[in-house]
This record gives C-alpha cells, sequence and structure tokens, in this order.
C-alpha cells in the first residue's frame, strides 16, 4: 500500500505563499486519485484540490486561482503551491490517496473515499 508523507508547512502572514510537498512511496501517478485535504479542530475535513492519473486537476471554490497542485513524477512528489494565503487556510493539510484513475468533485466533501493518508502538515496564516 502508498505511504505518504507531508512537508512544507509553517507560518506566514497573510498575502504569502508555502508550497507544502507530499512524498509518495511509490508513483501514483498511474493508479491513484490524489488530494490535498484540510481540518481545523472541531471541523469536517474538506478537500481542497485533486489530480487524477490524466492529469486533471480540481479545486474548491475557496482555493481556486490560488492554490495549485502538481506533480513530479520522477521523485514521485505531489506538491501544492500555494499563494495569496488568508487566515482562514489556516488548517492541517494532509495529502489523501485512492486506488481510481479519476477524481470527483463530490470526493471534496467525501474524505472516507480515500484509502491512505499523511500524518499531516500544519499552515499557519496571520492577519
Amino acid at each position: 500500500q502508498v505511504q505518504l508523507v507531508e512537508s512544507g508547512g509553517g507560518s506566514v502572514q497573510a498575502g504569502g505563499s508555502l508550497r507544502l510537498s507530499c512524498a509518495t512511496s511509490e508513483d501514483t501517478s498511474a493508479k491513484y486519485c490524489m488530494a490535498w485535504f484540510r481540518q481545523t479542530p472541531g471541523k469536517k475535513r474538506e478537500g481542497v484540490a485533486q489530480i487524477d492519473v490524466y492529469g486533471t486537476t480540481r479545486y474548491t471554490d475557496s482555493v481556486r486561482g490560488r492554490f495549485t497542485l502538481s506533480r513530479d513524477g520522477a521523485k514521485n512528489i505531489l506538491y501544492l503551491q500555494m499563494n495569496g494565503l488568508k487566515p482562514e487556510d489556516t488548517a492541517m493539510y494532509y495529502c489523501a490517496a485512492v486506488v481510481s484513475s479519476m477524481c470527483a468533485d463530490v470526493w471534496f466533501t467525501l474524505p472516507n473515499v480515500f484509502d491512505y493518508w499523511g500524518p499531516g502538515t500544519q499552515v499557519t496564516v496571520s492577519s
């Protein structure tokens, strides 16, 4: 089974940028729908971005135009470039995977669809 490890979180001021990385134990580009989720205490885990085996990316409305999901297949790393960060982006960010060639918009609200998770990396944005 694939293993995921996130890194790159930290503290930034509003308007700043961070790049999160998700290192995977195998090449996920041909087999998995990959996603980033985030969660704050007391709230449900929400999907932020997805990428399927065809390279198609999807974003939740609140981050579209500010976040960019990409992958380096040679290094088995998934990236989430976050620009124009806002205090409401503060959360623990998780990388997730499910064996599926395609992703789906509805999966942004269905974290249980994903079988594999990393431990998370904290992002804090101050105003």
